[in-house]
């Protein structure tokens, strides 16, 4: 069967070409080697000091140095870690307990599922950051912390799109043939509903890291994270940000890292809805628009369809 495309949606993969394909894994590589290997892009320690105080951006340090003498590009690069793992685990943690929670409220009878989806829309109502800081107040501040926090913060927006699929998909003929035959709640779940959800949690999970890694940056900014001398953007762009008018570099190139990291992170996204499923891209950006922040995708033309349509037929039951 031949799924609708969302309309303009194949000129604007054409317009991106090759390159705009390549993005999310230019992210990966990039993602890893911060996290893994940060040295390779530094040629010192970030907590190692010099005798060049406030020294501005030159040949010998590119981004300049901060009022210890510590080289700011190396405390750029090895400042990505606690960000980029708190926001890559948090999303994790949202990622299952939502996929969880939303399948489990989709075939659940129809009070449990009103009562699991109020509670899920009262959290959805409540800014993201604002249930962040009441989760690191009582647990305290740190990387492990904000990785909860995370967690539970973007929880909802997972369970409330993967619930709504759900429903959608339990009358599908395969998944309503499966039943008949006798297939159990939890088998149909894993063999059936599951496989068909995973292209938009992977969509709606990579468009998320780039959320993430701004609310954890905010957090480190209100020195909730990693505490100084430790090198963190948002640790780092608080610091800088009270001598932004003599000393710009402090704060400019965390906070630089900090917006290409979102734009990767997003446009990665947005190119894996392109490639993966366009026609699904519609529904996640109108369903969950202060999750990722977006506003709603242009309208289809009139004689498609925006409903999901599983994208590999499964027989009723094996």
């Amino acid at each position: 069967m031949t799924v609708p495309l969302l309309a303009g949606a194949r000129p604007a993969v054409r317009a991106r070409g090759g390159l705009g394909r390549l993005v999310p894994v230019i992210t990966v590589v990039f993602f890893l080697v911060l996290l893994l290997a940060p040295g390779l892009l530094s040629r010192t320690g970030p907590i190692d000091t010099t005798d060049a105080f406030l020294s501005p951006p030159s040949a010998g340090h590119w981004f300049g140095t901060d009022q210890l003498g510590r080289d700011v590009l190396s405390r750029t690069v090895f400042g990505a870690r606690p960000v980029l793992a708190a926001s890559l685990l948090g999303v994790v943690v949202a990622v299952v307990a939502g996929v969880a929670l939303g399948v489990a409220a989709g075939t659940a009878p129809r009070w449990l599922n009103a009562v699991l989806m109020r509670v899920v829309d009262v959290l959805l109502a409540l800014p993201v950051l604002l249930i962040a800081l009441i989760l690191i107040a009582t647990a305290g501040s740190g990387v492990r912390s904000i990785v909860i926090a995370l967690g539970v913060a973007f929880t909802p927006g997972f369970a409330r799109v993967v619930e709504s699929s759900v429903r959608k998909l339990r009358t599908a003929e395969y998944v309503q043939a499966a039943e008949v035959f006798g297939s159990t709640a939890l088998r149909t779940s894993v063999r059936h509903l599951l496989p068909n959800l995973m292209t938009e949690v992977v969509v709606l999970a990579s468009s998320a890291v780039g959320w993430a890694v701004l609310t954890a940056s905010t957090l480190s900014f209100l020195g909730l994270g990693v505490q100084l001398p430790q090198p963190d953007w948002g640790s780092d762009l608080a610091a800088g940000a009270t001598s932004l008018a003599t000393s710009w570099w402090l704060a400019t190139f965390p906070g630089l890292a900090i917006t290409v990291t979102i734009l990767l992170a997003n446009f990665s996204g947005d190119q894996l809805m392109t490639l993966l499923d366009p026609r699904e891209g519609v529904r996640l950006k109108q369903s969950l628009p202060r999750l990722l922040g977006r506003r709603p995708a242009r309208a289809v033309h009139p004689g498609t369809t925006t409903d999901p349509v599983p994208t590999v037929e499964k027989e009723a039951a094996s």
